[in-house]
């Protein structure tokens, strides 16, 4: 089953850390994404760029409503995902669990539920 292991964390504190802070948590980012792809769980992931970079589209009465940001104001932020192929959910919360930035953030983990797609 795919899950979808979604990253949530506060951007001004990533801004908090020192540069050598944030190298490290890269390479360990860079571990661990190689360790899920050789154990064959990894489907996919990507970081996301700042949330000022963000576009929130709504459609309203049949008009198209676009503003910058996000969503919603929140304390985190989504930050990026992993796809994962894991045998169940305890296998997933276990991936999740190793994520660097779980120490500080959140990760979400959410099952896919697969459509075909045309």
């Amino acid at each position: 089953m795919q899950y979808l292991l979604l990253i949530y964390g506060n951007e001004p504190q990533w801004d908090k850390f020192s540069e050598t802070e944030r190298q490290a948590i890269s390479n360990e980012y860079t571990e661990f994404t190689k360790s899920i792809a050789q154990s064959g769980h990894l489907r996919g992931g990507n970081e996301l760029k700042a949330i000022s970079t963000a576009t929130t589209v709504r459609m309203r009465d049949k008009k198209r409503l676009v503003t910058d940001g996000p969503f919603a104001e929140t304390k985190e932020q989504l930050g990026g995902y992993y796809l994962v192929e894991a045998k169940d959910l305890d296998e997933a919360i276990a991936l999740a669990a190793r994520i660097p930035s779980a120490r500080w953030g959140s990760i979400e983990v959410r099952p896919i539920n697969p459509h075909d797609m045309p």
